[in-house]
């Protein structure tokens, strides 16, 4: 399918080649696969991670430690060949990144950093981000998971955290909770007494991803486990902004995808004696499927520049989230549409990407969140409350 806007046009030599890179793997380790992991609720990271790592896609957006240290438009084309795969792969690769390696990059020591970071690039580790719980997510400011200090300087740590991805696998959580200072991330191998994380199952959206529930039973953590450079919510917050940026490249792929699946059955099966697609109301829904599409991914490429020049702000990121993530759960329900009965299987990608899609809207801030965060720019009044 062709580019209408030719925006890849505008990517450097060296991110086409991230591109290409990142879509042949895809191509040869996840397509082959992914419907028969979906359809029967597995995901094989362990093997996976690994390959991953060689890839150079976990925490690639990093500097030092093993980390590629690429531009976050590279970052944003590689999140958009994994979503095009399936947004578990890029969630994986995401939390991997901005939600688990991200904050012991800016806020922990140089211990923390050289104990995990290195692991963690190569695909050795596996890391999961623990802030949303089961009765505060839009709202982690109400969280109940509690860390005191004992008196030998310890750290006692308390409380629960769910939808967590990759929490029944991760070798490493950076969780979040509440101090006598305020919000303090922690970072807590798995295998410390009193963590638990059992895995979440009956989801009908991405279902190829392991989501788990964290739990904490006076899990006895040494000082030197708490992230010293950050207090308060700006530390999560910040970590959700990387993930976001991720997100809003990343359902672009998931888009292409569904479209590219569109017009491959709308060309090739025949009703009334002509392809569908040579029909008027097939090819409206496919051309606002490309604008969609090409929307989007200019908003994505454009803010990319913005990260890549310093200036990006929370703001716009909520833009994009909002924005993307909207238009390609459209552009997916209208695929699912021209493929008619055809569209719920899995022998075509599209129900998968829409199913994971529904879930893509939810997490990382809600639409109504980013609606709330949009209408605050506009008016300079907080509608949250």
């Amino acid at each position: 399918m062709d580019d209408l806007l030719r925006i890849d046009d505008q990517l450097s030599d060296e991110q086409r080649l991230i591109r290409d890179t990142v879509k042949e793997f895809v191509a040869d380790r996840i397509l082959p696969d992914v419907a028969d992991w979906f359809e029967e609720a597995t995901f094989p990271v362990k093997e996976l991670a690994p390959a991953l790592g060689e890839l150079g896609v976990l925490g690639m957006h990093l500097e030092g430690y093993g980390c590629a240290g690429l531009d976050a438009v590279s970052y944003g084309v590689a999140c958009r060949e994994l979503e095009a795969g399936d947004s578990g792969l890029r969630s994986f690769v995401s939390v991997q990144g901005s939600l688990a390696m991200f904050p012991i990059w800016k806020y922990g020591t140089d211990e923390q950093k050289e104990e995990w970071l290195p692991r963690m690039a190569a695909g050795d580790a596996i890391g999961c981000f623990g802030l949303t719980e089961p009765d505060h997510g839009s709202d982690p400011g109400g969280m109940r998971t509690h860390a005191k200090r004992d008196p030998s300087g310890d750290w006692i740590l308390n409380g629960s955290k769910m939808w967590i991805t990759n929490g029944s696998i991760a070798d490493v959580a950076v969780v979040w909770a509440q101090t006598d200072e305020g919000v303090r991330g922690f970072v807590v191998p798995t295998d410390t007494p009193g963590f638990t994380a059992p895995e979440i199952h009956r989801k009908m959206s991405l279902r190829a991803s392991v989501t788990s529930s964290l739990y904490f039973d006076d899990v006895r953590l040494p000082a030197s486990a708490v992230l010293p450079g950050v207090k308060g919510l700006k530390g999560p917050l910040s970590c959700l902004s990387e993930a976001r940026f991720g997100i809003l490249w990343g359902v672009v792929g998931a888009a292409r995808a569904c479209l590219e699946s569109a017009v491959d059955y709308s060309t090739s099966r025949t009703q009334f004696g002509k392809p569908i697609g040579a029909f008027q109301l097939t090819q409206e829904k496919l051309a606002w499927m490309a604008v969609g599409l090409g929307q989007s991914h200019l908003t994505a490429l454009h803010l990319g520049q913005l990260k890549d020049a310093g200036t990006i702000t929370p703001r716009q990121i909520s833009f994009g989230k909002l924005a993307n993530v909207r238009a390609a759960l459209d552009i997916a329900r209208q695929a699912r549409s021209i493929l008619g009965g055809n569209g719920i299987t899995l022998e075509y990608p599209v129900i998968r990407h829409m199913n994971n899609l529904e879930s893509v809207l939810t997490y990382e801030g809600t639409q109504e969140i980013h609606t709330l965060v949009l209408g605050e720019a506009l008016t300079g009044l907080a509608a949250y409350r």
